[in-house]
C-alpha cells in the first residue's frame, strides 16, 4: 500500500454516524428500519419482563387467599364483580357461572360442570391473549432482521462498486467507505435480530409456565365445585 493511499484511508471517517451519514437513501432506511425495530424490541422485552413478575406475584397471592380455608363465597363477594388481577378473572369467571346454574329453589341447572369449565377456559384464553400480546413482534424481527440487514449490505456494495466502475479504481479509498456502510447494515440487522430471538424463546416459555398456572388452578377449582355439584 502507498503513502497517498495509507493517508487517503486514515482521513476518513468510518464512525457509526459518519457511515450512516455517508450510505445511500435505500441503505438508511433499512437502518432506521432495524434501529427503529430494535428499540421496539427492548420496550417489549423491559414491559414483559415486568409484566410477568406481577403476573407471578398475583398469583402467588391469590393462591394464598384461595387456599386460606375461607368460604369461596365470601372470597368472591370480596371482589365486588371488579376482579383486579388474572387469577381473580379466572375464579371469577367460574364462580359467576357457578351462581348463574342456581335455579331459583336452589337446584342447579343440567350442564352447570361444563359451562363452568368453559367459562374459565374464555378467561384463560383472554389472559393468554393479553399475556402473549407483542411476542409475534419479537418472533418478526428474530426471523427477518438478518435478512433485512443482508439486504442493505447488498444493496450497499452493489453502490459501492458502482463508484469503483465510475472511479476506475480499486483504490482503498474508493472501496472501504462503501463496504463499510454496507456492513454496518448487517451488523445492525443482527443487533436486532439475536436479542429478539433469545427474549422471544424466554418470555414465551415464562408465559407458557404462568398460563399452565392458571389452567392447574382452573382444573382445581373445577374439580371442587365438581364435589359440590355431586354432593
Amino acid at each position: 500500500m502507498d503513502q497517498n493511499t495509507l493517508a487517503m484511508a486514515q482521513e476518513i471517517d468510518f464512525s457509526l454516524l459518519a457511515l450512516f451519514m455517508r450510505a445511500t437513501f435505500i441503505v438508511k432506511i433499512v437502518m432506521i428500519l432495524l434501529i427503529v425495530a430494535s428499540f421496539w424490541s427492548w420496550s417489549i422485552i423491559v414491559q414483559k419482563f415486568i409484566a410477568f413478575r406481577k403476573a407471578r406475584a398475583e398469583a402467588e397471592a391469590f393462591d394464598h387467599s384461595f387456599w386460606s380455608g375461607e368460604p369461596l363465597d365470601e372470597l368472591y363477594d370480596q371482589l365486588q364483580g371488579n376482579p383486579v388481577s388474572s387469577p381473580e378473572r379466572v375464579f371469577a369467571a367460574g364462580m359467576t357461572e357457578w351462581r348463574r346454574s342456581h335455579k331459583a329453589d336452589g337446584g342447579l341447572i343440567a350442564g352447570a360442570q361444563s359451562r363452568i369449565d368453559r367459562s374459565m377456559d374464555v378467561a384463560i384464553s383472554k389472559e393468554a391473549e393479553n399475556m402473549n400480546s407483542g411476542l409475534s413482534f419479537l418472533a418478526t424481527v428474530g426471523s427477518t432482521g438478518p435478512f433485512i440487514g443482508l439486504f442493505g449490505t447488498v444493496w450497499g456494495i452493489k453502490t459501492a462498486f458502482e463508484d469503483i466502475a465510475m472511479a476506475q479504481s480499486t483504490n482503498l479509498a474508493v472501496v472501504a467507505p462503501g463496504i463499510a456502510e454496507a456492513l454496518l447494515a448487517t451488523a445492525l440487522g443482527l443487533l436486532a435480530a439475536i436479542p429478539a430471538v433469545i427474549f422471544y424463546n424466554k418470555l414465551n416459555a415464562d408465559s407458557d409456565r404462568i398460563l399452565g398456572g392458571y389452567e392447574a388452578f382452573a382444573d382445581e377449582f373445577a374439580t371442587i365445585l365438581s364435589r359440590e355439584l355431586d354432593s
